[in-house]
């Protein structure tokens, strides 16, 4: 019976120690931001595909509008316009002509980003030649942190958004500074 509870302790001591170096919880949150990651990248595509085929970025309406943008939350991108189309609107598809769908992006994609258990992705765009679009995400798990952190302790690009170092706001993720892609 003795040895039977040493076994059972022993077992019990190597399951706490297992699971402390697994930490389950930041594997879920890595997960997470690798899908911020993917959904990042996914609509930087799509904005890219749509400004060659249309000559213009998808938060303008006209090549004579100031193609910058500034620090917008990506579901709350939209052209000046009166006509009411969003960014994703306009990547994905419209039931009104005049917004001129480009079919980029799928519909499910899009209520992914805009569902409320997403993480809100964020978006700068300087303006001009040799400026990236920039998207952002708040990171959930440590590695993305740190991720975020080294960048904006080094040397950021020029048009690095100034918002992702020190100011990016909360969202699933509870950190002062974004992960942020080209």
């Amino acid at each position: 019976m003795i040895e039977l509870l040493i076994v059972i302790a022993v077992l019990g001591v190597l399951a706490v120690a297992v699971l402390a170096t697994i930490n389950p919880i930041e594997q879920i949150n890595r997960g997470r931001d690798t899908g911020s990651r993917g959904d990042t990248e996914q609509l930087l595509s799509a904005i890219d595909r749509y400004n060659a085929n249309r000559g213009l970025w998808p938060w303008q309406d006209a090549a004579t509008d100031d193609p910058a943008l500034g620090w917008t939350q990506v579901t709350a991108a939209a052209p000046a316009s009166p006509l009411g189309c969003s960014m994703l609107g306009l990547l994905s598809t419209s039931a009104d002509p005049s917004c001129y769908a480009t079919d980029e992006i799928k519909a499910s994609f899009v209520t992914r980003l805009v569902d409320v258990r997403s993480n809100v992705l964020y978006m700068e765009y300087g303006g001009g030649t040799g400026v990236s679009v920039y998207i952002c995400f708040n990171p959930q798990s440590v590695a993305f942190q740190k991720q975020a952190d080294e960048r904006c302790a080094g040397t950021p690009p020029a048009d690095y958004p100034t918002n992702a170092c020190g100011a990016c706001p909360l969202s699933l993720g509870r950190h002062t500074s974004c992960v942020c892609l080209p």
